[in-house]
């Protein structure tokens, strides 16, 4: 049954509003956040009731809140011993460090079937964000991320504030990409291991997130224009 299928975490069973939580996850995973039905989720919970969602979450908007909360919460022990770490170790301004404990613990995070269905949920919810706020994740503000966030934002204070979230959109895309695409993959498929996909990436997401800000191009053809004026 559907409602079997989304036990989660080794629990032998969930209360019905986790089950809508995880089913909505997938649900979203699979066919985009405005493409399931709540109806759907529903029935993928196993709920009987179809207007469970609208009586648990109160919308569509409500779930998607849900499911970042459920999965914030899970991820903060990992990322607040990731801070501690990095304090001891004097990493706090360390740009590799701080986006490790942003993405890193995403790893840990698989539906029943032991997908990354969270991190195509989240993929879904980045690309359709028109939000300029850094760090804007549906109004979760977690402690242990918010701390790491604002450590980031100050790593990268040189940035405007639509730069630097724009940036950290496109690093936390290609962080989920990996998680999508390797995922029960043999290696050799892409000619390499997971880890070094893995590597790679991050290598690449701190130089995207870090690097300097070249001069924009409408300042620079403003410039041009007033040049040739004189």
């Amino acid at each position: 049954m559907d409602a079997e299928l989304i036990n989660a975490d080794g629990a032998e069973s969930l209360d019905g509003k986790t089950r809508l939580i995880l089913a909505g996850e997938q649900l979203f995973a699979e066919s985009g956040i405005q493409g399931a039905s709540m109806r759907e989720i529903a029935s993928r919970a196993g709920q009987g009731n179809h207007a469970a969602v609208q009586y648990h979450f109160g919308s569509r908007d409500g779930l998607v809140r849900a499911i970042f909360d459920y999965r914030m919460e899970q991820m903060e022990e990992a990322r607040g011993a990731m801070l501690g770490r990095a304090k001891s170790c004097g990493l706090l301004k360390d740009a590799q460090t701080i986006l490790e404990i942003i993405l890193l613990p995403q790893l840990d995070l698989h539906d029943a079937d032991g997908n990354h269905s969270y991190a195509r949920f989240l993929s879904q919810y980045l690309l359709q964000s028109r939000s300029p706020k850094f760090g804007d994740f549906s109004g979760s503000e977690p402690p242990n991320l918010t701390m790491a966030l604002k450590l980031l934002r100050e790593r990268v204070d040189y940035l405007p504030p639509f730069v630097a979230q724009r940036r950290l959109i496109s690093v936390s895309l290609m962080f989920l990409n990996i998680l999508v695409r390797h995922h029960g993959t043999d290696s050799a498929l892409f000619g390499e291991t997971f880890e070094q996909a893995l590597d790679d990436t991050m290598e690449q997401i701190v130089n995207v997130m870090c690097m300097p800000l070249r001069r924009l191009r409408g300042a620079h053809e403003d410039g041009a224009t007033a040049r040739e004026s004189l």
